[in-house]
């Protein structure tokens, strides 16, 4: 989601942050719009001109024990130009009572005052995961996802070409299925993509013929998975007479998803062809490659070995 609300986040997080509300009741509906969650720094201090907008806000014992510090009129006014940032939440950490100047503006603009008995390390600790997961760039593929192995393969693929029929034959090999048909793609980090089921529709599938099945009931629930990391695309398509495909395993073949680079098979399909065998090969052989072993390349350093002593013949004879 690219939205969340206050309300929301003391929903989710209340047990887990130990949250309580102190101050601006009124202002739970306000949005937050950014993962990003800091200190003020030398805000306090008076210094505003770097001051990020509409960032969630933590006071830490160290702020606090400095805004007890100043004199009634000057805390006033720090915190005055503090709340006027379009602050969205104020987390005040360590169970410490916030200075009654805040609880006073934060009323007045409506702005959530959230106490935690945590210790603020802890806090923030706890809280990032939540906020990284929530603003994750996320997107919907048509497509497959299986756990195989352990490696999580997309099936991509033209409507009606087989992704279901060949996700299935690996249930009943008895690898798991992740979803079918939309998949939705959440990026962690840099370079990590889960892929997940919609909530709606979880394990089941469509088998075109039979209709909608469940796969949980119809093979238990070990043969299904909440969500999976997504490490290699498997892209289906028609076989085509004229068209090149790869057939050593020398050239790597990626593709792009939410900004992240991802190796991708392309397996043309034809009458006969067993693609659940091929697609539990492409698993392993993810893995292999994963451990250091790579048998494409160990086969060609192998073969040129082999020839170098021809090559040295040939280009020593100069008759």
């Amino acid at each position: 989601m690219s939205v969340l609300h206050v309300s929301d986040l003391l929903e989710q997080r209340q047990k887990s942050l130990d949250l309580e509300l102190v101050a601006g009741d009124a202002g739970l509906s306000r949005e937050i719009t950014s993962s990003d969650i800091s200190s003020p720094g030398l805000v306090l201090a008076g210094f505003t001109d770097r001051f990020p907008s509409r960032r969630m806000q933590v006071l830490g014992e160290t702020e606090v024990m400095f805004l007890r510090s100043l004199e009634d009129g000057v805390r006033r006014d720090v915190l005055d130009g503090f709340l006027g940032g379009e602050v969205p939440v104020v987390f005040v950490t360590k169970g410490l009572e916030p200075p009654a100047e805040l609880l006073s503006l934060a009323e007045e603009r409506s702005i959530p005052v959230l106490k935690s008995n945590l210790k603020t390390g802890e806090f923030y600790r706890r809280i990032k995961p939540f906020l990284d997961e929530e603003f994750a760039p996320t997107t919907a593929i048509h497509g497959s996802v299986a756990d195989v192995y352990g490696v999580g393969l997309l099936f991509v693929g033209a409507s009606g070409i087989g992704k279901s029929e060949c996700v299935l034959d690996l249930v009943e090999r008895g690898h798991r299925l992740v979803a079918d048909d939309v998949v939705l793609v959440r990026r962690r980090g840099l370079d990590v993509l889960i892929g997940q089921a919609h909530e709606h529709q979880q394990h089941h599938m469509e088998i075109r013929g039979i209709g909608i099945i469940d796969v949980r009931a119809l093979f238990g629930v070990r043969a299904v998975r909440q969500q999976k990391r997504i490490e290699v695309v498997v892209q289906l398509e028609h076989w085509q007479e004229n068209a090149s495909y790869d057939r050593t395993g020398l050239e790597r073949d990626t593709t792009e998803i939410l900004g992240t680079s991802i190796p991708r098979v392309v397996i043309p399909l034809n009458p006969g062809k067993n693609i659940t065998v091929i697609s539990e090969v492409v698993a392993m052989n993810h893995l292999l490659r994963y451990a250091g072993v790579d048998s494409a390349r160990m086969f060609e350093q192998n073969l040129r070995s082999l020839m170098q002593p021809v090559r040295d013949y040939l280009e020593e004879d100069y008759e």
